[in-house]
């Protein structure tokens, strides 16, 4: 049996670099988003199947909108 070992070296590009932040952020702002409780709501929703949604009056399409009805005022 044969082994390699491959040394490799990181490289870090100047845009990569300046972008960290603001991926840092973005990362920051789905956390968040996902850990809403709203969000879980709409998620356990989408997990139904469609006749589960039926039964509760719903569509796929119409999740979010019954989820936020009292936010969104639609």
């Amino acid at each position: 049996m044969a082994y390699t070992a491959t040394p490799s070296t990181q490289t870090y590009s100047l845009s990569k670099i300046l972008a960290a932040p603001f991926v840092a952020f973005a990362n920051f702002c789905v956390t968040v988003a996902e850990s809403n409780s709203r969000m879980q709501q709409v998620q356990a929703l989408q997990k139904l199947s469609d006749a589960e949604l039926a039964e509760r009056g719903l569509t796929r399409d119409t999740i979010v909108r019954f989820v936020f009805r009292d936010h969104m005022h639609i």
